[in-house]
Formats: structure tokens, C-alpha cells, sequence
């Protein structure tokens, strides 16, 4: 992958490496966007499978439509998958979505934006059938950013206790929001 992936969350380097595993799942020789999208809604926790969420579409109903949409191969992969050229383009916009916002680190709702930004793909033609257009997903992911503290521009670096932040209150944002 050409984009260094120091500035990725823990999260999103996830839903890179459940990409690849979802596409040796299905027989697949290459990594494409319907492979992000799954990645994405297996990090339940990232922000942007709580887009999905809040725009209802859940993960099953995701898996669904990508497998119905691309099948499976017909032969086992053994070897490594590659990216498609639109996948790769899909993680340099995530990456320009992020510096465009003047985050220090690009997460799953970067991932999200840079699927809906390219436009074209299975990825995005699942998510308008299942009724969230590019737009949809571009407004709430800047309402639920606006709303999140931690988000708000500032860099949000791999965390060694992932566990404590999943399951932790951050008391400091707690004390300065009221």
C-alpha cells in the first residue's frame, strides 16, 4: 500500500486488514471497495459504522448485499489480494478527507468519506440501494464529528489500552464539557 499507515487508527488499519480477509473469504483475487465496506461495518465501534447505523443499515444487511452483488469465486485464494485501482484511490481521498478536516490521523469515517467521494464502485452502489446516498453519509458523518469532542481537529493517536477507551469514560472531556 503506498500510503503509510502510521497515521491510521488501530480501527481503520483493522478494516484495511478484515478487507483482505473478506476477500480471501469470498474467492477474491483483489481488494475492492466492497471489501472496505465490510471492513467497515466489522469495526462496530468506529465512527462510521455508527453512520451506517444511525442511517439504519446494518452490517448484515451490508454482507448481504455485497454478497448477493459480487458472489464468490470459484476457486480458493491462496495468495495475498491485491488493491483495485479504485480502492487504492478510495484510501489516498480517505487520507485528503482527513487533512481536509486538519486531522492528524485518518479513521474509519475517513475510510467512509473516501468510499462516497470516489463515486463509483460496489461499495457505493450497495449503499444507495440500501438507501444511504453519497450526500447522506457525507452529513452525517460532519454532524456526528461536530458533535464528538475528540474529533474536533485534534490528533487522535493509536492507543495502547484500545479496551480502557472502548469501555472507559474520558473524565478530562467530561470536566470540559460541563
Amino acid at each position: 500500500m503506498a500510503e503509510n499507515l502510521d497515521r491510521f487508527t488501530k480501527r481503520a488499519r483493522r478494516v484495511l486488514t478484515v478487507a483482505g480477509d473478506e476477500a480471501r473469504k469470498l474467492n477474491h483475487r483483489f481488494i475492492g471497495t466492497e471489501h472496505i465496506l465490510l471492513g467497515l461495518v466489522a469495526e462496530e465501534g468506529g465512527v462510521a459504522m455508527r453512520v451506517l447505523r444511525e442511517l439504519n443499515i446494518s452490517g448484515e444487511q451490508v454482507r448481504n448485499a455485497v454478497e448477493r452483488t459480487v458472489g464468490r469465486g470459484t476457486r480458493p485464494n491462496f495468495t495475498q489480494p491485491t488493491l483495485t485501482p479504485r480502492t487504492k484511490r478510495v484510501i489516498e481521498l480517505a487520507v485528503d478527507e482527513a487533512r481536509r478536516r486538519g486531522h492528524h490521523y485518518i479513521g474509519t469515517e475517513h475510510l467512509l468519506l473516501g468510499l462516497v467521494r470516489e463515486g463509483e464502485g460496489v461499495a457505493v452502489d450497495v449503499l444507495r440501494r440500501l438507501g444511504a446516498p453519497p450526500e447522506a453519509i457525507q452529513d452525517q458523518v460532519d454532524r456526528i464529528l461536530k458533535e464528538t469532542p475528540v474529533h474536533a481537529g485534534k490528533s487522535r493517536p493509536a492507543s495502547n489500552t484500545p479496551t480502557v477507551d472502548q469501555l472507559g469514560t474520558d473524565l478530562t472531556a467530561l470536566a470540559e464539557s460541563g
